[in-house]
Parts: C-alpha cells; structure tokens; sequence
C-alpha cells in the first residue's frame, strides 16, 4: 500500500517538476524576447531624437519643402505613438516603414540644397542616423531570432500545453513590408 501511494506521490513530484520546468523555460524567452525589443525601442528612440536636429538643419536651406519636412514630423509623430511594446511589433515595423520612406525623401533633397549637402551639422546628423539604422537592423535581427526561439517553445510539445495553460501569448516577429524598397540598404551618402 505505502509503495503505490509512494510511486503516486513520486511520479506527481515529477510530472509537477516537469511542468515547472517547462514554465521557466517559456519565462525565460520570454524575457529574452522582451529584452531584444527593448534593445529596439532604444534605437528607435535615439532616431526620433536625431530627427528634429536633422530637421532644424535642413529648414535653414530648403524652407519651400515644407511638405517634405511635414511628411517626416508626421512620419515621426506617428512612430512614436505606435505602442512600444514586443507584442505590437508588426504595427511598429509598418510606422517605422513610413519613417524610413520620409527620412529618404529628406536626404534626397541634399541634392537640391549643396550648401545643405556640405553642411557640416547636416553631415554629423546624417552620420549618427546611419550608424543609429545599421543599430536598429542590427537589434531587429535579435529581436527577431528570440522570438523565433521564443515561438518554438511556445508551440512544441508539451511546452505547447504549458504555454496554453498559463497564456503564452504569440509575438509577432519585426518585418518589413514585402517587396518594399526597405529590404533596399538606405542610399544616404552625399559625397
């Protein structure tokens, strides 16, 4: 009697540490996962604070492209307001998208504007732009390799069943749009 009651109590202990087990691995990439977004958010963060600079610089020279300066305020306003979290990643990549896309047509009027091209606060702020992008593609890369590693967890068997027990919700990866000249490296040399 006292060994089936024994071999109960012992294969509960071990079912109860397999599920606690599992739990923690799901917690930790999730952490991981959140953790990679941060590292996001920061770059995000550094290129919204670069933009009003680089604006500021170019207004001086090209005051008569309003719409274009107003299309990256828009642009920049609207990613900022985009929720800063891991589980909003692909409506933060589509406001990144747009930003990226003003932030183009920005540089591109350097080429109207020489004396804006061989200005040299314009030079430092577009340099500090391009390395803060390599950054930002660089921290989506990892963002997105954690929450791959994240998701396989999450939906293998029986962590499968953990992660629907306990509310593992899915994290949608950072993607850019398809056949959009993002997957393009960013032309913002004016030499």
């Amino acid at each position: 009697m006292w060994i089936i009651i024994g071999a109960i109590v012992g294969v509960f202990v071990l079912v109860l540490v397999i599920i606690v087990g599992l739990y923690n691995t799901l917690v930790r990439k999730r952490i991981d996962a959140d953790n990679a977004w941060s590292q996001i958010d920061v770059q995000l963060k550094r290129r919204y604070d670069l933009i009003p600079n680089l604006l500021e610089t170019v207004k001086g020279y090209a005051a008569h492209e309003k719409e274009t300066l107003e299309g990256v305020i828009r642009a920049r306003n609207q990613a900022v307001q985009v929720s800063s979290d891991a589980m909003h990643a692909a409506q933060k990549a589509d406001a990144e998208n747009v930003l990226t896309q003003a932030l183009g047509r920005l540089f591109a009027l350097s080429e109207a504007y020489p004396d804006l091209k061989a200005n040299q606060n314009f030079a430092q702020l577009q340099e500090e732009l391009t390395s803060t992008e390599n950054k930002i593609g660089f921290s989506r890369q990892h963002f997105n390799d954690t929450v791959a590693r994240y998701e396989e967890a999450r939906q293998t068997f029986p962590s499968s069943i953990i992660a629907g027990v306990f509310n593992f919700d899915k994290r949608e990866y950072f993607e850019l749009e398809a056949g959009s000249t993002e997957r393009d490296a960013p032309k913002v040399s004016f030499s």
